[in-house]
């Protein structure tokens, strides 16, 4: 049964792919056996993580991008295609925003958090699903936020791009299932990463106290998220696309 999480053989483009979630996400993946073409803005990060996947025995190429320019995401998977041969996972991870109050968004600012949060998951996935119906397989994962699913008045734009993201996956799914491409999502709550702990510290906050209000009573590990993406990336999830997994450390005393 162990099998059903291999990747042998599998090509993997990962965004966001040199820090926190994408970097865990990558990692894991690489160690069941996929091949990784990590996208972002920053080389460094993503050479780093390069090295570790190479490190596990697995080929990966750092292709920095900026994955809120439709043409950049285009090229991300020409790149990856001529690299490797094919795509077999995309994982849509990229993402974050500022914490600001609705009237103090400026128009730039808002369509900035809908390109990174949202459009550049369309792009992409729109980018990498012909390869993916002519191989007769595929999987998209999208990095969701357990902020799509609740009011959130400090960071609105952001939340409803995920929110959008949610709606996207369920989309993509009843139009490509059947067509070999299963397309899932995770909508993640409080994970240990810098745009969680950078963010804590612009507003004096304990990142530990932050996920008190979950049910495990603790912030989530990148890693923990990265076996959730090896879950709908690989066999084991044959039978499940169009969903959205919360993520979260379990509810907490208010249920949610």
């Amino acid at each position: 049964m162990n099998n059903r999480f291999s990747l042998e053989g599998r090509v993997a483009v990962i965004t966001g792919g040199g820090t926190g979630i994408g970097r865990g996400s990558a990692l894991v993946l690489a160690e069941h056996g996929a091949d990784v073409v990590l996208a972002g803005r920053r080389p460094d990060p993503l050479e780093s993580t390069a090295q570790e996947a190479r490190a596990l025995g697995r080929r990966a190429l750092a292709a920095p991008t900026d994955v809120t320019d439709p043409a950049a995401c285009r090229g991300l998977i020409d790149t990856a295609l001529a690299e490797f041969g094919r795509i077999d996972i995309l994982v849509n991870c990229a993402g974050g925003a500022q914490t600001k109050s609705i009237f103090t968004w400026a128009d730039d600012e808002f369509e900035q958090v809908f390109a990174l949060n949202f459009g550049a998951a369309w792009h992409l996935s729109r980018a990498a699903a012909p390869t993916m119906i002519e191989q007769g397989r595929g999987t998209i994962v999208n990095i969701s936020s357990g902020a799509s699913l609740l009011s959130m008045p400090q960071a609105a734009p952001y939340a409803a791009a995920k929110a959008a993201m949610n709606n996207l996956t369920g989309s993509m799914a009843a139009a490509w299932t059947r067509k070999g491409i299963r397309v899932n999502a995770i909508a993640v709550g409080a994970v240990r990463a810098a745009t969680l702990t950078d963010d804590a510290a612009r507003y004096n906050l304990d990142p530990e106290a932050i996920a008190m209000s979950n049910g495990s009573g603790r912030l989530g590990e990148p890693d923990e998220i990265g076996y959730g993406v090896l879950f709908f990336a690989s066999d084991a999830s044959s039978f499940c696309s169009g969903q959205t997994l919360y993520m979260h450390g379990g509810p907490g005393p208010a249920g949610i």
